[in-house]
Order: C-alpha cells, then structure tokens, then sequence
C-alpha cells in the first residue's frame, strides 16, 4: 500500500503558460477595427443601392430620344442647414422638417400676383395628377417677402405647407433661369433636401402636361426607396 506520507512529499506539477503579448493583442484589436469598417462601408452601401440605381436610372441610363420637359440640376444643391424661415403666425420654421417627401416648390410674395396663383393652382393640380402617388409629395409655396397673405386665398392652401423665408437667403438654395425671376419657375426637391429640377418659366397648362410626366417618372425611379409620409428611413 503506497505510503501516503511520500505522496504528500511529492512536489506539485505546475504548467506555466507565456503571457499574451501586448503588441500582438494591439495587432489584433486593429485587425478587428478594419475589418469593422468595412461591414459598417458595405453596410451602408448595400443600404444606398436602391437610392443610387433610381438615380442612375432617371439621369444615365435613359431611352433614347427621352427629353426631361424640366432642367437637371447638377450638380444638386442641399438644402442650407442654416436658412432662416417662419411659419405664418411668425414661429421659426425648421425646414429640415420638410425633408423626406418630395416637394414642389413655388416662390412667391405673400400678396401672390397671378402668376403665383397659377403656380399654386398647378402645383396642386400637378400633385393630385400623380393619383396613387400624390402623397409622397408636398406643394410648398415659399413667401419670400413679410407681406400679408389674401384671407381669399388661404381657404386654398389648406394642403399646402406656406413658410417664409428671406428672399436672400432662398438665393443660396433656389435659382432662376439665367434673365429670369425666381418666382417664375417651380422647382423639384428630392426626399434627402436636393433641389435637382426647375421646370421652366411661364408654365401654362400644356407645360404642365409634361412636367407631369418628369414627376411621375421620378415616382417610378424612386419607388424603390421612397414611400409616403417622413417615418422611413
């Protein structure tokens, strides 16, 4: 019987192990980061696909022989971060607010001669026109001067958004048609706050025809990525 005495005199085996060195474990913590990265990069590419194939659909790859009846802006302009704007009972507007819808755009002062009410009328004329679609865009009438808006034409705006903004600051955003007047034209902004379209001056009902087609066409590239109402992404 093995003595019990001799086997508590046996010395414990131990195994060492090497401690983990610094810098490799910093190798590895920077191996992990840049890969990191780049499923965070394909990550939000693969989420910007849809976005960047509608576009590349309305302004590449186009039938031949299709004319947009508006003006391409390019390169776009974003919508200033900083513009200045009220509501009309004088509470500051944030305009960021209106991104994530479509939006025709009209610029006028607040005592609307006929041309603006031309636009007003066509604007919404041109939203409805769009059946199904009309909901994913908004008629935005920007009064660019503190001007009294008529108590006849307000029972008309109540599906409008009406927003004041500083005539010189709209000028960082907005443009006319090199001779022409800002308030001439009506301007086509995308759900991320890129102005990317003017239709021309003096549009009339046969002009507003074919801006019809530019706006269902960009319905149609953008139905991808674009629903009604601000919620999505």
């Amino acid at each position: 019987m093995p003595d019990p005495a001799g086997a508590r005199d046996e010395p414990l085996g131990l195994t060492v192990h090497s401690m983990p060195s610094p810098g490799g474990a910093v190798a590895r913590d920077a191996r992990r980061t840049h890969a990191g990265r780049w499923q965070m990069l394909g990550l939000a590419l693969v989420c910007a696909a849809p976005v960047l194939a509608s576009y590349l659909s309305y302004y590449v790859v186009r039938p031949e022989g299709r004319r947009n009846f508006g003006v391409l802006i390019e390169p776009q302009r974003p919508l200033p971060a900083t513009m200045a704007a009220t509501d009309l009972s004088g509470q500051p507007f944030d305009l960021s607010a209106l991104k994530g819808q479509w939006l025709l755009v009209s610029v006028a002062g607040g005592a609307c001669d006929a041309g603006c009410e031309n636009h007003l009328y066509l604007q919404r004329q041109l939203r409805e026109g769009l059946g199904k679609d009309k909901d994913r865009l908004d008629w935005i009438w920007l009064v660019n001067d503190d001007a009294r808006i008529p108590d006849a034409l307000r029972p008309a705006l109540g599906q409008a958004t009406v927003v004041r903004v500083p005539d010189d600051a709209l000028a960082g955003w907005l443009a006319p048609e090199a001779g022409r007047q800002l308030a001439e034209h009506l301007y086509v902004v995308d759900p991320m706050g890129h102005w990317m379209m003017r239709f021309p001056a003096g549009l009339d009902h046969a002009g507003a025809a074919q801006a019809k087609r530019d706006l269902e066409r960009l319905m149609r590239a953008s139905a991808s990525w674009d629903t009604a109402g601000r919620d999505h992404p």
